[in-house]
């Protein structure tokens, strides 16, 4: 016999079916309470607050002061050689700007001059070949690059004009590799002579050896005077 399965909320038994979810209207109005759904007073609160939080933020956004985050600070044994470092860095940035600022203005006034003269110069055409100058009559003027005096440059641009760039490191440092290579290469071909003059030198005594050696006398045997000739050079040779 199977067991009855009751109801929770009827306690009537249900035979193993699904209980029934609860039907709610669409148009039902909640009292309010937080339980059932949030009702209207919840949400009335939950705007006063956060208007309330938002009108905060505004006040203290408004009354803020302004504070340097990035406040110079020195020690006080240190000071006066950061300030006159400061100082000295400010004048130079200075000069270089306006050592810019002067060259800016002579191109300006140097390009004028040239536009006119070449207008000039198309205006009056050329009537005979005498007036033409010869390369030989022609002097040149002076510029005004070789009559001005040369604007100062700063230690820190001329630091700058004479420092490297990763271009000439990296041509320097291919330059220095493949002179390297070239010594080595250079090296192992200078031993490798050496080497083979040396076995050569080796296989030609020892061809000499075998010959003086190898001779017989008339009858065929070998010359023991050459022998002993040969092993009397080798014992003095040693002993030197």
């Amino acid at each position: 016999m199977k067991p009855k399965i009751y109801d929770k909320k009827g306690g009537k038994p249900t035979n193993g079916a699904k209980s029934k979810k609860k039907w709610v209207p669409q148009n039902k109005q909640f009292e309010g309470s937080v339980g059932e759904g949030q009702g209207f007073a919840f949400r009335r609160k939950q705007k006063a607050k956060y208007e309330y939080v938002k009108l905060l933020r505004k006040e203290k956004k408004k009354n803020a002061v302004s504070t340097n985050m990035y406040k110079d600070e020195y020690p006080e044994h240190l000071k006066h050689l950061y300030l006159a470092e400061k100082e000295k860095l400010k004048q130079e940035a200075w000069t270089n700007r306006m050592n810019r600022s002067k060259l800016r203005m002579k191109d300006k006034m140097e390009n004028p001059c040239e536009v006119d003269t070449a207008i000039v110069n198309e205006e009056i055409p050329s009537t005979s070949e005498e007036a033409k100058p010869t390369p030989d009559t022609v002097q040149p003027e002076p510029r005004e690059e070789d009559t001005q005096p040369s604007l100062p440059v700063s230690n820190r641009m001329r630091k700058k004009m004479l420092k490297k760039t990763s271009y000439q490191k990296t041509q320097e440092e291919f330059e220095r590799i493949q002179d390297n290579r070239k010594r080595k290469q250079e090296e192992f071909l200078k031993n490798k002579h050496q080497r083979e003059e040396a076995i050569q030198k080796y296989k030609q005594k020892k061809m000499e050896t075998y010959q003086m050696l190898s001779k017989k006398t008339k009858k065929g045997q070998p010359n023991l005077n050459l022998q002993m000739e040969y092993l009397l050079q080798k014992i003095q040779s040693t002993d030197k």
